[in-house]
């Protein structure tokens, strides 16, 4: 079984300026003259860790990693304004011009799976093949499962802390009740919903909660707040894509070589969007391992997604 390669650290670091207030932070670790390889982290509202450069050999790939505009260390931190799925798409084009980069592999999980598609249907010529994990299509009924009637009913009580009363009314209602929420009322307040929130999704993720804190200082409530805002945000406005546009737009790129990897126990995103995926692409490589779920961190996923980077790299070689 594959694991992480070594830990390795960066060469060049660099703030993307993108003609908004947003800077974009990316960062190039690897060999300067191997594959290029683009990787995309999931949220929208999380960030990248250094543990994302090691499904990569370092020999072989040129790695380069960015937080998405108001994630991570990217500038304003939680700042949603000029911060859409087109945004994201453009800033991967600026990063691929800024390094040079004629062609890349499109390397993502969850959200990041879904930026990764949207991109390659938009610049299906500089993308050299696709590694999809944790398919995530962006769709209503995607959202639906997740804040709606799907998954709550795997984790009844925990959910029930999430939705309060309001837990049979629709997964658009409760979004837009979230919103309200978590833009409208005082920081403790804010801050229990984004608890809730963030024990929601490590819940489903994870299978566990987070543990409980006795104190939280107000940066920590803001930052916490403010991830769960964008998320929110993207999530309220449906991910600024067309209803089911991932799927329907899945012939402009028929042809790229691609690698889709999901794990059967995923609740997150289920089974049924993989092969959703993988019947609009024929062509692909479908995986579902059997013991796996949402998160890239389990031994059978991290064998998966370096066993498609290791695989990669010999065709592109050839």
């Amino acid at each position: 079984m594959k694991n992480f390669y070594p830990e390795i650290q960066p060469y060049e670091i660099f703030f993307l300026e993108t003609g908004s207030k947003h800077s974009v932070y990316v960062e190039v670790s690897g060999n300067p003259d191997g594959i290029p390889v683009i990787f995309l982290h999931g949220g929208p509202c999380s960030g990248c860790k250094p543990d994302h450069r090691r499904f990569f050999n370092p020999k072989l790939y040129k790695i380069v990693i960015f937080d998405q505009r108001g994630c991570g260390r990217s500038l304003p931190f939680g700042e949603i304004e000029h911060n859409t799925t087109q945004d994201l798409i453009d800033d991967m084009e600026r990063i691929r011009t800024r390094l040079g980069i004629t062609q890349w592999l499109v390397f993502g999980g969850s959200w990041g799976a879904a930026l990764g598609l949207l991109y390659a249907q938009q610049h299906a010529g500089k993308v050299l093949g696709l590694v999809i994990r944790g398919v995530f299509l962006a769709r209503q009924h995607d959202m639906a499962w997740f804040a709606g009637n799907g998954v709550n009913r795997i984790y009844p009580e925990t959910w029930e802390r999430l939705a309060g009363l309001a837990k049979h009314t629709s997964a658009t209602e409760l979004i837009e009740n979230w919103w309200q929420s978590i833009n409208n009322t005082d920081i403790d307040t804010a801050y229990a919903l984004a608890q809730a929130w963030n024990n929601w999704n490590t819940q489903v993720a994870v299978g566990k909660l987070f543990p409980a804190e006795s104190e939280v200082s107000l940066i920590a409530k803001q930052v916490a707040v403010q991830q769960v805002r964008m998320e929110l945000h993207y999530a309220l406005q449906g991910y600024f894509i067309a209803e089911n546009q991932i799927l329907l737009e899945c012939g402009l790129i028929q042809h790229l070589p691609t690698v889709i990897i999901h794990g059967q126990y995923d609740l997150v995103c289920p089974l049924e969007a993989a092969l959703s995926l993988h019947r609009a692409l024929p062509g692909s490589e479908y995986m579902v391992l059997p013991n796996a779920g949402h998160i890239a961190q389990h031994d059978e996923m991290i064998d998966a997604l370096v066993s498609a980077t290791d695989k990669f790299a010999t065709l592109l070689k050839s």
